[in-house]
């Protein structure tokens, strides 16, 4: 039986014109044409298409005419050279399909097709800045949902790998896939994403996936990040064969990693692409410097204030000038300030960057502490702290980082060493009292499971790596099948 959206191509086009408006939009197309001997309405927004393609098409057409008398129906199924044609009996449907790409055929009958003829935007996959490796893939996502995908099929070829594609919000009308392996991912966690992914009322979600995070896990005032966001494919189809489900945002040439605890944070691609001790050498130094970056300064602190709790041997500890400015102000002042140097770093143009840094570090940084609002050991600490934080390799948790290190330091100075050490118990139950997607947050450490927390010290080699993580809570856990 034939759909129908309108009585005629006359009241299509009305239609249309009512709303988009009669030349309001220039990158809204309205054109009389032929396709074959039928006349058709051929619309699209132009910018979003691929015109060379839907060219040829158009004069395929007009070049090999059917020699039988056909209806203008069979024409678009049988006869139009093209395989992705779709047709529709809902206005909503084919409103949000031509809105995203497609070219639009209205037959004078009123039968509404779509031709997906897409062409986004953008760039070429290139390797991630914030996740470079010596060794591997130069690929990364892009802001493309539909390549994005197709590079995670690359590395995948299953046809148990699923791509479902959801739309949310009212007016951008957002494309998202939730990727997983079937049989792998854990069902109830999928139906929990669907739930909510169906309970979200909002107009739009132009901020993408981080829009998407804070909608989906309630992230509300936490500063650690519920998720995992990676521009790596080889990272996203790591995770996928662990059983993670993945969230591909349109527009974002970022993947959402979920469920994820803590430890998915500090781990880094460079770590699989080294030797097994190589790679485990890298991850202990990685998480010493997650250690210092909390406790450096606020020990230091402590140890400057207090200076006869320090033993001969490091009785080289505290400032050896004075200055008028109280000690914690001048800490907190210095890590203020590289955090505004952070700032300018990203709003500075690229070439004028290293030079904004060399005049930060050297002229202001020594200017300060020839003028004496800063000893020595407070830059020099704070920069070292500084140099640990950027060892994260998620920039959302060295961020939340930051946050934590200056409530130890504001507690120390506080209460003393009491004060540091309740901060740091009121620290731990925080973060132990997470549980995104019912996974707790610091596990394999709270709770203990000591063969997973030795997977999370030591990068094992490859083939004695069998078993999916716990926390993806997968039907099928051994790998080796």
């Amino acid at each position: 039986m034939t759909k129908t959206l309108f009585k005629d191509m006359t009241e299509a086009e009305a239609y249309l014109k009512e709303k988009f408006g009669e030349n309001e939009s220039y990158d809204f197309g309205l054109l009389h044409t032929h396709l074959f001997k039928f006349p058709v309405l051929l619309v699209y927004i132009n910018g979003l298409i691929d015109g060379p393609t839907l060219t040829d098409l158009m004069t395929g057409t007009m070049k090999n005419p059917p020699e039988e008398d056909v209806s203008q129906n069979e024409i678009m199924n049988h006869y139009f050279p093209y395989y992705s044609i779709t047709q529709y009996d809902s206005k909503e449907k084919w409103i949000s399909a031509l809105l995203s790409g497609q070219v639009t055929f209205i037959l004078e009958n009123g039968s509404v097709y779509t031709v997906d003829v897409r062409s986004y935007p953008g760039r070429t996959p290139e390797e991630p800045d914030n996740e470079k490796v010596v060794r591997g893939s130069r690929d990364g996502f892009t802001e493309n949902i539909v390549l994005n995908t197709a590079l995670i099929r690359r590395r995948i070829r299953d046809t148990n790998l699923r791509f479902e594609l959801h739309q949310i919000s009212s007016m951008s009308k957002m494309d998202i896939a939730i990727s997983y392996i079937k049989g792998v991912a854990n069902e109830e966690n999928l139906e929990l994403i669907r739930k909510r992914l169906k309970k979200i009322k909002h107009d739009g979600f132009t901020m993408s996936d981080k829009a998407l995070e804070e909608w989906l896990f309630v992230q509300g005032f936490h500063p650690v990040p519920f998720v995992r966001f990676t521009e790596r494919p080889d990272i996203a189809a790591a995770h996928l064969l662990e059983g993670h489900i993945l969230l591909v945002v349109d527009t974002s040439p970022s993947v959402i990693i979920v469920p994820t605890t803590l430890f998915h944070h500090l781990q880094h691609a460079e770590e699989y692409r080294q030797a097994p001790a190589i790679g485990t050498l890298v991850r202990s130094i990685r998480f010493f410097g997650v250690f210092f970056s909390l406790f450096l300064l606020p020990f230091w602190y402590l140890m400057a204030k207090n200076t006869e709790y320090l033993p001969e041997a490091l009785d080289f500890l505290g400032p050896n000038e004075t200055s008028e400015i109280p000690l914690i102000l001048q800490l907190i002042f210095a890590d203020i300030g590289i955090e505004f140097l952070r700032l300018a770093a990203i709003h500075t143009p690229t070439p004028l960057s290293t030079a904004m840094g060399i005049i930060a570090a050297l002229v202001i940084g020594q200017m300060a502490v020839d003028v004496g609002l800063f000893v020595a050991e407070v830059i020099l600490y704070t920069a070292i702290t500084a140099i640990f934080t950027f060892a994260i390799p998620s920039y959302e948790l060295s961020i939340a980082t930051k946050i934590f290190r200056m409530f130890l330091l504001l507690s120390a100075a506080a209460f003393g060493a009491n004060g540091l050490f309740i901060a740091t118990v009121c620290l731990v139950w925080y973060i132990c009292s997470l549980k995104p997607l019912n996974v707790p947050y610091l596990w394999p450490l709270i709770p203990f499971y000591p063969r997973a927390f030795a997977r999370i010290i030591i990068r094992f080699p490859m083939p004695t790596n069998a078993k999916r993580p716990f926390i993806t809570r997968s039907p099928v856990r051994d790998r080796s099948k």
